[in-house]
């Protein structure tokens, strides 16, 4: 589709991609969804009357917010069935643009209505006022203050977590590495909470735990069993870096697919593991 239409719109658009897709991806969780809400919303913005449009970021941030609501729908039934535990889509942080929402907080606006989810997201991510959320969600401003108290109220656990030295977090991310791969149980127990869990995303597509790792114990049997694997069949260290705002590597494993780990750390020891192996989930990583 092309012609001056569009070329108007692209213009004005374009400059606010990225951040719609930082609010879209934030909803929903998915890269491959919030790709296809920021497209949809630039199809509205082209059918729109820009020439009345006086805060185009306000309308375009608006349109993906509301798309996003009417996805999230959706995206819960379809969660209903998931196989094993979901985890947000990998996002590997840009050196320049630090995450602000990191894995484990994602985690807990799961567990929030879609509203709840929209309110505190556009107001303390995002910064925005109620008079602009209210409108965006079709609530009153008093509404939208409430459905962000409660959100924050639900998610409070998951905001208070130590910043990570990004250098040090590196550094843990390949020790736990070169100790998971290598079979070093001793340095990798070190390097683990008493309570540490682990979370692993197959989506049915590649082998995965289907319900959490919980404990020490149960975690050091599971990768003793994954070292003597990964000694008998490779597991290549593709790069460390932060995903989803923590420490964490990329690898290809044994069978030719990808797969991501972070690590939360809290208190200098890894608390939690999240291993995302869907296929799916990987793609815009390749």
């Amino acid at each position: 589709m092309t012609g001056p239409g569009h070329e108007d719109a692209a213009a004005s658009f374009d400059p606010l991609r990225a951040k719609l897709a930082r609010v879209a991806y934030r909803m929903l969780g998915s890269v491959a969804d919030a790709e296809d809400m920021v497209q949809e919303a630039f199809i509205r913005w082209m059918k729109a009357d820009r020439a009345q449009v006086r805060e185009p970021e306000a309308f375009l941030r608006s349109t993906v917010t509301r798309l996003c609501l009417d996805q999230l729908k959706s995206a819960r039934r379809q969660r209903e069935t998931y196989i094993g535990p979901w985890l947000p889509d990998p996002v590997v942080e840009e050196e320049e643009e630090p995450e602000d929402v990191t894995l484990p907080l994602m985690l807990a606006l799961e567990r929030l209505s879609p509203l709840e989810r929209a309110a505190f997201l556009l107001h303390d991510v995002f910064g925005l006022g109620f008079d602009e959320i209210a409108t965006t969600i079709e609530r009153d401003a008093a509404a939208c203050r409430q459905l962000a108290a409660r959100a924050r109220s639900h998610v409070r656990e998951a905001r208070s977590r130590f910043q990570v030295d990004k250098q040090h977090g590196l550094e843990l991310a390949q020790a736990f590495f070169a100790a998971s791969r290598s079979g070093d149980m001793k340095a990798l127990g070190a390097m683990l909470a008493a309570d540490v869990t682990v979370h692993s995303d197959g989506g049915g597509k590649r082998p995965a735990a289907l319900e959490p790792i919980i404990g020490f114990e149960a975690v050091m049997k599971v990768q003793t069993y994954l070292a003597e694997h990964f000694r008998k069949l490779g597991s290549t260290l593709l790069r460390a870096g932060f995903i989803n705002g923590l420490p964490g590597f990329i690898t290809r494993e044994a069978d030719g697919e990808i797969q991501t780990t972070a690590l939360d750390i809290v208190d200098g020891k890894v608390a939690a593991i999240y291993v995302m192996r869907n296929p799916d989930k990987l793609k815009h990583l390749n």
